[in-house]
């Protein structure tokens, strides 16, 4: 339409009066140094991984949480925990817990969040970019929302003819600060873990034997206030049966400097195992 007559013009700028939205920021890509050194095992032969991020999400997508770190050094560390059996990560963000138990050796990792398009596309990426072809087929990337029916997490797990397919060890890597959903978190993991009977330490043969199945909670009191209410996931767990135990402490740069409350707390991630009573 023309204001050449003199009308009033209906162009967007006079229809839509409020400012542009910024536009969305960029990825970004971190990188994650292995802090051993790397085996020459040609499963084990990796020293680093390039993590993208989304450029910003209101799900916090977009940070490479210090207890991810955490996560990863240990389990690098610990891949009794997960060699030749099934990972479940939930809410994964750039999921670099579960890329490192894919590049040592679990044979089914399921890397989920919440379903949305630019998380699990951005996760899809970080497995293409940091998984080689010939070993990406265990590695399944889904959208998932906690507390939800597991079958569409339990599809990809190979069929060995036991009666039930669950999951041999369960990714929590900082979710708890998400109070409102303990209820949900607990519920899926009991849904999915493994019932099976397990042991610590080498078997007879003095091979290491896959460990009892187990959840692994790493997180950071990001805002010391509420830590207590961080820490009411234990007690729930423990309410439902769980069995819950501190196995780590480490420190690191806090994430956000300038946040309220004591440094030291911000800066301490935590890690506890869950097992079956």
């Amino acid at each position: 339409m023309s204001d050449s007559e003199g009308e009033g013009g209906l162009d967007l700028d006079s229809v839509f009066t409020e400012p542009p939205r910024p536009p969305t920021p960029e990825p970004t890509v971190t990188t994650y140094t292995r802090e051993r050194k790397a085996s020459t095992s040609s499963t084990d032969d990796w020293s680093t991984i390039d993590i993208r991020l989304v450029g910003s999400h209101p799900l916090w997508g977009h940070h490479l949480w210090n207890a991810s770190r955490a996560f990863a050094s240990y389990l690098d560390d610990h891949p009794e925990l997960y060699r030749g059996g099934s990972v479940l990560e939930l809410g994964a963000g750039g999921a670099l817990p579960g890329i490192v138990a894919a590049k040592n050796g679990a044979r089914t990792v399921v890397l989920t969040d919440y379903p949305d398009v630019a998380l699990i596309d951005n996760i899809s990426h970080n497995v293409r970019a940091n998984i080689p072809e010939r070993e990406r087929a265990g590695v399944h990337v889904e959208g998932y929302i906690w507390g939800h029916p597991i079958e569409p997490l339990l599809r990809h797990l190979p069929d060995d003819g036991e009666e039930k397919k669950a999951f041999d060890l369960i990714i929590l890597s900082d979710l708890i600060f998400n109070h409102s959903q303990h209820d949900a978190m607990l519920k899926s993991c009991d849904l999915a873990l493994s019932k099976r009977k397990g042991k610590d330490g080498p078997d007879a043969s003095g091979n290491q034997s896959l460990s009892a199945p187990c959840l692994l909670v790493f997180y950071t009191h990001h805002r010391p206030h509420l830590a207590d209410r961080d820490m009411a996931f234990f007690t729930k767990a423990r309410e439902c049966g769980w069995h819950c135990e501190e196995i780590l402490t480490r420190k690191y740069p806090p994430m956000f400097p300038e946040d309220p409350g004591e440094e030291e707390v911000r800066a301490t991630v935590h890690g506890w195992r869950l097992t079956r009573q």
